[in-house]
């Protein structure tokens, strides 16, 4: 049995080295990437690797987001770089690498729908990031429908990973959130709001059978499952805001039922407790192995050891291990059998 990795992150070097040169200054992002060589050095990530048996990776960028990069005029050609990038790694790597995830700009929708259409049909990826938000811009706007219609009819999967900087402050009249609380809890924060406004926009009523993978085992939402059950069937009656009623009477179903549409990655750095409530919310079939690698102390070894070490931890069937270290994997991404 392969353990299929669907959310490591990557940032190829040419890629790497035109980001910081086009970043805008105080992203401190020399200082945050060059101290993580894994992301960069693939020699030193195949050592890595070679650690875990069976052990591949479906390859991801990495933070920061290209809208927060760069503006609409240049993202588009970060996100053709991104993607050439991982492609040639995908093609010359294919038993380390099965696969690829394609980067969008998507502070410019129009070319975002042009790059699905080449990194698909082109480059072979096998689906698409996007972050919780567009440069502080929510993804249930009108001009991000066509993008989620069009992986919706491709039947592909949108990986969903949350963004949020230091900058936004947890209480008003303070510069920066501190701490790195804006990471520890604002992540799975806006990972969890921007699933509930795709939710209330009515995108599972309209593509039904659309695929979401949500960083971080869909965030807040298993263990708040009491309060998204019952405490969103009440939508309307805590404000004045006639859109809150307006919006959920427009589901055709519970909100909570939606939620349970989303799919969740295992990307919990070893929390084997919180793996079983996202297992008991989702169910298996929903679920896939993923390790956020390398952002940990260790540079990638930590978290997939802990990954791993959850997953055997976790009380689950050899059945529902199997689908999720692979199984759903293949059928999702349409990854071809060893």
């Amino acid at each position: 049995m392969q353990k299929i990795d669907v959310f490591p992150h990557i940032l190829p070097r040419r890629y790497f080295e035109r980001m910081l040169a086009v970043a805008p200054a105080g992203m401190a992002l020399q200082k945050r990437m060059s101290g993580i060589p894994v992301l960069v050095d693939v020699d030193r990530r195949f050592r890595i690797m070679d650690r875990y048996e069976g052990y591949v990776q479906v390859l991801t960028l990495a933070s920061p987001p290209l809208e927060v990069v760069g503006g609409p005029d240049v993202s588009p050609d970060l996100a053709r770089l991104a993607n050439d990038e991982m492609a040639a790694l995908v093609e010359r790597h294919p038993d380390r690498f099965p696969a690829f995830v394609a980067s969008l700009p998507m502070n410019n929708p129009e070319a975002a729908l042009r790059e699905i259409d080449r990194a698909l049909d082109t480059l072979g990826a096998t689906g698409v990031q996007m972050f919780s938000n567009v440069a502080g811009r929510p993804l249930d706007r009108p001009e991000y429908r066509p993008l989620f219609a069009c992986m919706a009819a491709r039947d592909l999967p949108i990986w969903l990973h949350p963004a949020r900087p230091a900058t936004v402050a947890d209480y008003a009249g303070e510069a920066r959130s501190q701490y790195d609380l804006w990471w520890a809890f604002g992540w799975p924060y806006e990972t969890s709001v921007a699933m509930g406004r795709l939710v209330f926009s009515g995108l599972f009523d309209r593509h039904p059978n659309i695929k979401i993978i949500t960083h971080h085992m869909g965030a807040m939402i298993p263990f708040c499952a009491g309060r998204v059950g019952g405490g969103l069937e009440q939508l309307g009656t805590r404000s004045d805001d006639p859109d809150d009623a307006a919006a959920l009477g427009r589901l055709a179903r519970r909100p909570i039922d939606y939620f349970r549409l989303f799919y969740g990655d295992t990307a919990l750095f070893g929390a084997w407790h919180a793996m079983e409530s996202g297992l008991a919310f989702f169910g298996a079939e929903r679920i896939l192995f993923g390790t956020d690698m390398p952002f940990d102390p260790e540079q990638g070894i930590g978290f997939i050891r802990d990954t791993i070490a959850a997953m055997e931890k976790m009380r689950a069937s050899d059945a529902e291990r199997a689908a999720i270290y692979e199984g759903n994997a293949r059928r999702l991404l349409r990854l071809e059998p060893r």
